[in-house]
């Protein structure tokens, strides 16, 4: 009998289905332009369109560029310290032959992150 009960015990859920903690909400970044597998010619100077957005979040307040898991140029919004959507345009020259990993990531204030957005970009010469 003590095992039944145990039983029935364990597959109780006692967390009501309102009273579960909400995710908080998404703060994501993309890339805008160029494509992922774009081609450039060495020398080249790559215009990069990133586009964050933290709507129903407290905003976004940089942007970070990654080349080649590199730190390469970072952005902030002008306006305020933190905004639902921010775009911006970063710059990239293409200088050595091959394929580049680009990873784009938003933050907030507090340090939160996006999941990274990534493209790969092949420089021929």
């Amino acid at each position: 009998m003590l095992m039944a009960v145990l039983l029935v015990l364990a597959g109780c859920n006692l967390v009501r289905e309102g009273d579960a903690p909400s995710p908080p909400p998404a703060l994501e970044v993309s890339f805008q332009s160029p494509e992922n597998m774009a081609q450039f010619r060495a020398g080249d100077e790559v215009t990069l369109l990133l586009l964050a957005e933290d709507s129903a979040g407290p905003g976004v307040a940089r942007v970070e560029l990654r080349v080649d898991d590199q730190p390469h140029q970072e952005g902030t919004p002008e306006v305020s310290d933190a905004v639902p959507v921010f775009t911006v345009a970063m710059r990239w020259k293409a200088t050595s032959p091959g394929l580049h990993s680009l990873m784009a990531t938003a933050y907030r204030a507090d340090g939160t992150a996006s999941t990274p957005a990534t493209i790969v970009l092949e420089v021929v010469p």
